[in-house]
């Protein structure tokens, strides 16, 4: 969750609660609306389909790096793409979340360790946290899930929000977006990535069941051969437990490399 950066005063932020049900817990802002899950018998695997998806700009990456990544997200959930980052690919993770009562949530109840040598949490809002030149060309995954208590499109969704977002990345970096809401307007999300990043850098999912697309922004656009993807994929699927290469069949370059 995060506040637009127009919002001329605070708001108030909506109360946070949890429900669990047949071994799911999920998390809540003051709706039904889910805002996250944790399996409550495997607290630090992801649940969701949309948010496994959030994690393919590991495709993009040379396992070996892995040891000198630094991850962001923005929008901290329930967690779940930070306890993953931290606890299982064991990467530098900084989350990035507007609403305290959420982390203490995170805390209290889906099992987010405490902050360490490799893990930060930092309360702010999203659009003025990124603008500052400490994290200027250092993250090298950045993953984007902004959402208020209603769910019904981006918080932050703007070309200049994107091009903000771009300036994190280092050069072979990856952005992973989640779009979904009952007034999303996807089209127009896909035009203002374009215009921050360029369309041959932008990747895109097809949506889940649940209305979820992920899309993908390269820092610098490339296109590995499928057969790269393929086994990175076999990689991520093996030692992680990420269905990735199912992904191939639905993960695809908004357009083709020109000649």
């Amino acid at each position: 969750m995060a506040r637009s950066k127009t919002t001329p005063t605070p708001v108030e932020l909506p109360e946070v609660n949890f429900s669990d049900w047949d071994g799911v817990r999920s998390l809540h802002l003051g709706t039904e609306w889910i805002q996250g899950t944790m399996l409550m018998d495997a607290p630090y695997d992801i649940e969701l389909e949309y948010v496994q998806r959030m994690m393919a700009w590991l495709l993009f990456t040379d396992p070996a790096r892995l040891t000198r990544f630094h991850a962001m997200q923005l929008g901290l959930g329930a967690g779940t793409l930070t306890k993953f980052c931290r606890k299982k690919l064991k990467v530098t993770t900084t989350a990035i979340e507007l609403n305290p009562q959420v982390l203490h949530a995170c805390r209290g109840w889906f099992k987010l360790p405490p902050d360490d040598s490799k893990l930060r949490v930092v309360i702010a809002d999203a659009a003025e946290e990124i603008r500052n030149p400490m994290w200027h060309g250092v993250v090298d995954a950045l993953q984007v899930d902004l959402y208020d208590h209603e769910a019904a499109a981006p918080v932050l969704d703007s070309a200049e929000f994107y091009a903000d977002c771009r300036q994190l990345l280092s050069e072979d970096a990856c952005m992973t977006v989640n779009l979904f809401g009952r007034s999303s307007s996807y089209e127009r999300s896909v035009e203002k990535m374009v215009e921050a990043f360029g369309a041959e850098a932008v990747w895109a999912f097809k949506p889940t069941r649940e209305g979820n697309t992920v899309m993908l922004a390269q820092r610098t656009p490339s296109r590995p051969k499928r057969e790269v993807l393929l086994e990175r994929a076999e990689l991520i699927q093996s030692r992680w437990g990420l269905p990735a290469t199912k992904w191939l069949r639905v993960f695809k370059p908004l357009v083709s490399r020109r000649a």
